[in-house]
């Protein structure tokens, strides 16, 4: 069963925020387990807006391609080059060092606590 970590907050279409400011964004154990071997990520760029809820990148797998959504509006103020670089890390370490970006947050969309997100999708909260 995937990890949910009990300190972030979630996005029905699997991407993962903290609470710092900016906000780190990644995407969850669950949607790393269901991709299969990450292979190669497309990020938005620095000075880039997302919107919640609409598409910002993919993540390409052995198994598909899949969109990223931004789970909240704002800023794009860093990208990790290190995951655009070795996109394997996403499997590796979703929660961690695999994060994707980071926003100046203007507007949460609306999100998950780790219980709902675990409940709707079968992961363990830790």
């Amino acid at each position: 069963m995937s990890k949910v970590l009990s300190s972030l907050r979630y996005s029905a279409e699997h991407e993962w925020i903290d609470a710092a400011s900016p906000a780190k964004i990644g995407i969850t154990q669950v949607a790393a387990d269901a991709l299969g071997d990450v292979v190669y990520v497309d990020l938005p760029e620095v000075g880039d807006s997302v919107t919640a809820g609409e598409t910002c990148g993919e993540v390409e797998s052995t198994k598909s391609v899949s969109d990223l959504y931004s789970p909240v509006t704002g800023t794009i103020v860093e990208v990790n080059q290190e995951a655009a670089d070795n996109p394997a890390i996403l499997n590796e370490d979703p929660y961690g060092n695999g994060w994707l970006f980071t926003v100046e947050v203007s507007e949460e969309g609306p999100l998950l606590s780790a219980v709902d997100y675990a409940s709707a999708n079968g992961g363990n909260v830790e």
